[in-house]
């Protein structure tokens, strides 16, 4: 199904640091994992215009709001512009396509794990590696729970596949309740996060933001503490944007870590 959008950029989205299994396969051609699903997203010459390959049924049942359709970004962008903060202005008219994807939270549990301290390409790698074995679909708990720690290594999470495994036993065991999870705050939900080894304070943000879809969640990695110490000496109040303050976060972190010159 062919379908306008504003405020939407797959490129942007992919880039952003918030998804691991959106890729540009060919020229405007993206392959979309999610759901145990494969969509294939082509773009069209008028850059606003998307081809869906799936039912009107499945893009209103899964996809509308897995891309976060029903909010309007271009409200969220106007607010912020607002505040007549350059800064911000300059992130938001670079970012104007993102928008936070409503991901599975197992999956978005999994990968943030395996983000730390590792690279967006080699994170794509182990996830790729880790879906390999069940025809791209992502692995439940009960499949990981099959895993040894040697296992976990053998596809390059190092040091990361100890938390894994303890997280994969946690969940398995009802410790870490996903169906709970969902029902917290941000804050109760990152402070629940927090409890479990391996889960510092920035994956446990970036697990309720892209996957609890908690927007005021506000993940500081090095890319958003270089803005702060460098654009507001080190204090930066997201209590203006409280309500949507993750998406203010990835417009920071799509500009400062893609913009190849000295930001505005």
């Amino acid at each position: 199904m062919k379908i306008h959008l504003s405020d939407f950029n797959l490129h942007q989205i992919a880039n952003s640091g918030q998804c691991f299994r959106i890729s540009e396969i060919s020229k405007n051609i993206w392959e979309v994992r999610a759901f145990n699903k494969r969509l294939l997203i082509r773009q069209k010459e008028e850059k606003q215009d998307y081809v869906f390959e799936c039912s009107s049924e499945e893009f209103n049942k899964i996809w509308f709001d897995y891309f976060d359709l029903g909010r309007d970004y271009g409200k969220i962008k106007a607010n912020i512009k607002a505040i007549c903060d350059p800064y911000l202005t300059a992130a938001v008219d670079y970012g104007y396509g993102i928008r936070i994807l409503r991901q599975e939270l197992w999956e978005t549990l999994v990968t943030f794990l395996i983000s730390q301290q590792n690279n967006i390409p080699r994170i794509k790698n182990i996830i790729v590696k880790l879906c390999q074995p069940y025809d791209g679909r992502f692995p439940t708990p009960i499949l990981l729970s099959q895993y040894t720690e040697n296992d976990f290594l053998a596809l390059g999470l190092g040091y990361r596949a100890r938390y894994l495994q303890n997280v994969v036993k946690a969940v398995i065991e009802g410790n870490l309740n996903l169906q709970e999870l969902k029902t917290m705050n941000s804050f109760n939900a990152v402070n629940f996060l927090k409890s479990f080894t391996g889960i510092g304070d920035k994956v446990a943000n970036c697990i309720a933001l892209f996957g609890l879809h908690k927007v005021d969640a506000f993940p500081i990695d090095v890319w958003i503490k270089r803005i702060i110490d460098e654009r507001y000496n080190g204090s930066f109040d997201k209590s203006r944007f409280s309500k949507y303050a993750g998406i203010v976060q990835q417009y920071m972190f799509f500009y400062r870590r893609n913009f190849n010159e000295t930001p505005a």
